[in-house]
């Protein structure tokens, strides 16, 4: 004989109301699309060929002349040909282009016309000095202090990486990894100088 059995009072459905469900896709599809944006933004790049060349302030080691560094503003470089230069002592190639770097520089600096930076990429400054007296670097050279100039180029490829910034402060070639020489180089340089 079946047992009498009660049953338990049924409780009532406590799902997520509709309005709560809504938001909740409202605020992941707004989510996903932030995030498709910016994959979007930095696979452009915030730099291009062609494109100006926002202001920054490297500050160079210091030296005798320069006891706390000398803050240099690309601002300030207007009617110059600018080459700036990542680099950093534990980067293999960046020994490699080091000289021709530095012969370069050499070739340019009596004009005037031409001025190279050094951009020290995620180093300490022992290692950095002890890299710079090695190859008898000369061009001024300082930290990428918490990757400010580097982020502004959208830098993400490495070091070495070399910049070629017109006249006109306006991004015209970009060189990722090293030189093979003095005359790779001056091929980048000569035409920018040869425009006014």
């Amino acid at each position: 004989m079946p047992e009498n059995v009660t049953n338990a009072p049924k409780l009532p459905n406590r799902g997520v109301p509709l309005w709560a469900q809504i938001l909740i896709w409202m605020g992941l599809l707004g989510l996903l699309g932030v995030l498709a944006l910016a994959l979007m933004r930095s696979g452009q790049g915030v730099i291009k060929i062609g494109d100006t060349v926002k202001d920054f302030t490297l500050v160079s080691f210091s030296d005798d002349l320069h006891p706390d560094g000398e803050s240099i503003s690309l601002s300030d470089l207007g009617g110059r040909v600018v080459v700036i230069n990542f680099w950093a002592s534990w980067c293999k190639p960046c020994e490699q282009e080091g000289p021709d770097m530095e012969a370069a520089w050499r070739l340019y600096q009596p004009g005037g016309e031409v001025l190279f930076l050094g951009v020290d990429y995620v180093d300490t400054e022992p290692e950095a000095r002890s890299y710079l007296a090695k190859f008898d670097i000369t061009y001024p050279n300082g930290p990428d202090m918490g990757t400010r100039i580097s982020q502004a180029f959208n830098r993400n490829m490495g070091v070495p990486e070399t910049y070629f910034i017109d006249r006109h402060g306006k991004l015209r070639y970009i060189q990722i990894g090293p030189f093979q020489s003095v005359a790779e180089i001056q091929a980048n340089v000569d035409p920018l100088l040869a425009e006014k």
